[in-house]
């Protein structure tokens, strides 16, 4: 029988167990999927975790590429032997192979491997969402990105770099401020070491930026609020130091007339036009290297506990990506 990572209960990486499920046919406009590779993604820990609440037991992760298998009735754009990948839909990506509904599969590219689309389509779809989309970027424009030298953020530099913003960056480390400069930002502030905020304000000579992407939360929350000009853009779309908590909403006003969005990507793809429109600029930025998917940092399929344990410990720059 075919392997899965399941969870019965919340916690950490260790709640994770690698059981044999069984994989029925595909329905009515489902698709059965074998799979190469499987994208690791920060919302999988917040699965896990109980963040965002599942119904147990329940399969995780919800990025993968493979090959179709079987089609069910009613499918007609895909057949046996397409390769495809898709990011998003019920969580049970940590499988060997699973049945999905047939609309959220696309077509990868012939010139795009079945790792890189693993790595790339979810966090690439995501800097598609950001920055045309949630704010739609203009060149020459200020923005302030944080976690610069993860798998989002690198793909976002580059994108960006592409589009002719500047780049204002965050980075926790010297060595992953390097990563964010080769990718295409501007300025890298260390935020453990300086004042992210009154540094984005020195750099735009007071004024502030008009949009801040932050997928940090709650340790940078305030300082990212502190950022922006006034009538700008605060774009929470992460909770990597964890969530943020209450907040008195009338101090946006106070800082000048703020707005605050928290956007998930499955809401900006959830019509089939929409996330073909996605993957359409995404794969033509990777098609004329305007975009560079990177070689992920790979692990075994039974070996997702480590690679949440790495991940959460911010110890991953880049993608990462399981092998069954």
């Amino acid at each position: 029988m075919p392997k899965a990572i399941r969870i019965h209960e919340n916690g950490g990486p260790e709640v994770m167990r690698l059981e044999e499920v069984a994989v029925p046919d595909p329905g009515p406009a489902e698709a059965r999927v074998r799979h190469r590779a499987i994208g690791v993604n920060y919302v999988d820990t917040y699965h896990r975790s109980g963040l965002y609440k599942l119904a147990f037991p329940s399969g995780i992760g919800v990025e993968a590429s493979g090959v179709v298998e079987a089609v069910g009735p009613g499918v007609a754009n895909l057949r046996a032997g397409d390769r495809v990948a898709y990011a998003g839909g019920p969580p049970g990506a940590y499988a060997e192979s699973r049945v999905i509904a047939a609309d959220r599969l696309l077509k990868i590219p012939p010139s795009l491997s079945d790792e890189a689309a693993a790595s790339v389509l979810l966090k690439g779809l995501t800097v598609w969402m950001l920055v045309r989309r949630v704010h739609r970027v203009e060149r020459g424009e200020a923005v302030l990105f944080h976690a610069a030298a993860g798998g989002v953020g690198l793909l976002a530099m580059q994108w960006l770099r592409a589009i002719g913003a500047r780049v204002i960056a965050t980075a926790g480390s010297e060595e992953k401020a390097a990563l964010a400069r080769a990718a295409g930002a501007d300025e890298v502030i260390v935020y453990t070491r300086e004042d992210f905020a009154k540094r984005a304000r020195e750099l735009t000579r007071g004024e502030g930026v008009p949009v801040v992407y932050d997928s940090v939360g709650k340790a940078t929350f305030a300082g990212s609020l502190d950022s922006l000009r006034p009538a700008g853009l605060m774009v929470v779309f992460g909770n990597a130091s964890g969530a943020v908590p209450p907040f008195d909403i009338s101090q946006l006003a106070v800082k000048g007339s703020l707005f605050l969005t928290r956007p998930t990507l499955f809401s900006y793809t959830a019509r089939r036009e929409d996330l073909e429109e996605g993957a359409r600029e995404l794969f033509e930025m990777i098609s004329t290297g305007k975009v560079k998917a990177g070689a992920p940092r790979t692990w075994p399929l039974a070996r997702a506990v480590e690679a949440h344990q790495a991940l959460e410990a911010r110890k991953t720059t880049g993608s990462n990506v399981l092998l069954p």
